[in-house]
């Protein structure tokens, strides 16, 4: 046996055996330190069927963000690890307990449907970690399951359609006809626009919705034509919205039936409707908190922006997933870096004490934005490119009618 080897070896093994001894009363390892030096953001959305559409815009808002955020906040990176939610709440709570007990993000934010949101609510907020919607808003969550670490940079799904409820008040429209999909959202939609319209509702219908959702509306079309309406309210996001407009254009009822949407007709429906001659839809209104046209800074930045690396115009889905990432990088910023103190990130997101695209705004008591609304009204820009444009502001300063259920 070559003892020299031997004890050379021993006391290499003790070194490194004192050495890993003061790490761990230090609490320090390498691994702590690449976590440490990282904030990581889980966003949930939808990247394959259908509804790709809209979560390929919300990605591509985050990565704008986070590249006018030099990937960085409060000293750390910015980390985002996305999640395909595949338009299924079961796959979307499974994401995202992947992203709270596997990743062990700080935040989670993103979530286009409300069906899935309500899925995967409880496993954010009971592990103590930030919920951050960037689009659904089930009235639930706005209510009595409201939740502290919850937030919104979007609206509850009242809110547009009551402020389009608004709009058909003050053009005097007197009797309506309502379509939207039978799922949460549809239905807060359809509540929304009957909890403020004064006329008179002449015919219903909610159609099937999820992975095989209803696309031929030639029987809802004519009921509505039969029905004497003196307008439409639909509700019809992604792929629907297009297949809804191109039925409506081609039973010609533009002129007799004139249409008024939220979350239908946007920047992501109106370049295929433009490339198909879909003009039925010109000058028809929607109601919105934001649009690409709102004078302020931080949303000519945004706009511009988009425009040059993704060549069209953002989406409010994007609009609404920008704001979410700097909500983010503020409260990092103003707590000097430290996510492990849940309290102190929340106290600062409850201030939205960052330059939204929509301009300033507030928080109620339940997290959800207390904001204006305004009237649009599809129009073509100097360019000939199909877009809306604010026309009027509806409802100033507006807040849910579900904020007085929350305890909080």
């Amino acid at each position: 046996m070559n003892t020299r080897k031997h004890i050379h070896n021993t006391t290499n093994i003790l070194r490194a055996s004192a050495l890993s001894a003061a790490i761990a009363l230090s609490g320090f390892t390498p691994l702590a330190q690449a976590q440490d030096d990282s904030v990581k953001i889980g966003f949930v959305t939808t990247l394959t069927t259908g509804g790709a559409v809209i979560g390929n815009d919300m990605k591509n808002a985050v990565e704008l963000a986070l590249e006018h955020l030099d990937n960085t906040a409060g000293g750390k990176k910015l980390e985002v690890l996305f999640e395909d939610d595949q338009f299924k709440p079961e796959i979307g709570k499974q994401v995202t307990d992947k992203l709270v007990k596997q990743d062990d993000v700080d935040f989670v934010a993103g979530f286009i449907w409300s069906h899935v949101l309500m899925a995967s609510f409880k496993s954010v907020v009971n592990a103590d970690k930030i919920l951050i919607s960037a689009n659904a808003g089930p009235s639930p969550i706005a209510g009595k399951l409201c939740n502290e670490n919850f937030f919104s940079t979007s609206w509850q799904n009242n809110q547009t359609p009551m402020a389009m409820g608004q709009l058909l008040n003050d053009k005097g429209v007197n009797s309506l006809y309502i379509m939207a999909p039978n799922y949460a959202a549809g239905k807060d939609m359809v509540a929304g626009v009957e909890s403020v319209f004064e006329g008179e509702i002449k015919g219903k219908d909610l159609t099937k919705w999820g992975a095989d959702a209803q696309l031929d509306f030639s029987a809802e079309l004519a009921k509505a034509k039969a029905s004497g309406a003196e307008g439409i309210f639909i509700f019809y996001p992604g792929k629907a919205a297009g297949a809804f407009i191109k039925q409506y254009t081609q039973a010609g009822l533009q002129d007799s039936l004139p249409l008024y949407t939220v979350f239908t007709v946007d920047a992501l429906s109106l370049p295929k409707l433009q490339e198909a001659g879909l003009d039925g839809v010109m000058g028809s209104e929607n109601t919105q908190f934001w649009g690409p046209d709102l004078d302020n800074e931080t949303n000519k930045k945004f706009v511009s922006s988009f425009k040059e690396k993704y060549g069209t115009y953002p989406s409010f889905y994007a609009a609404q997933s920008y704001d979410a990432i700097n909500l983010i990088a503020a409260a990092v910023e103003a707590t000097g870096g430290d996510t492990s103190d849940t309290a102190a990130l929340r106290a600062e997101m409850e201030k939205a004490n960052f330059d939204s695209v929509r301009g300033a705004f507030s928080y109620g008591n339940n997290h959800m934005p207390i904001q204006n609304f305004y009237s649009r009204k599809v129009v073509a820009d100097a360019d000939g490119n199909w877009t809306t444009t604010i026309s009027s502001t509806v409802m100033e300063n507006h807040q849910d009618p579900f904020a007085g259920e929350c305890k909080l």
